[in-house]
Formats: structure tokens, C-alpha cells, sequence
């Protein structure tokens, strides 16, 4: 067990989008089913995925 424990990005701004993405942490909602079961590194794995989500929906807003 790791010493640090990895938060979940939850935001409570809980809404799918047409891909099945949370507006509000930018997980997939596979990701957010595996979370609880997930090792460290997958959560490490699925915070990348959801923080490339977000910068990718930041700049094709034009953010």
C-alpha cells in the first residue's frame, strides 16, 4: 500500500458527454467504474488520460 494515497479527481460535477466523458473531471465512465479497484498506477494511468481530456477540450474551446 502506498503511503500517499491517490485522490479521486471527482468534482461532484457529475454529467456524461456524448462520448461518455464527465464534463466535471474528464474520466471516462470506465474509469470512474474501475476507480475504486484501481492500483496506484492504473489511477496514475487514468488521471493522465482525463488531464489530456481536459487540455484537449481546453484548446478546441479556445481556452
Amino acid at each position: 500500500m502506498s503511503e500517499t494515497e491517490i485522490n479521486s479527481p471527482c468534482i461532484r460535477n457529475c454529467c456524461l458527454d456524448n462520448r461518455d466523458i464527465c464534463v466535471g473531471c474528464f474520466r471516462s465512465l470506465d474509469e470512474i467504474k474501475q476507480w475504486h479497484g484501481a492500483d496506484d498506477g492504473e489511477k496514475k494511468h487514468i488521471l493522465a488520460n482525463a488531464e489530456q481530456r481536459k487540455q484537449d477540450s481546453n484548446s478546441s474551446n479556445g481556452h
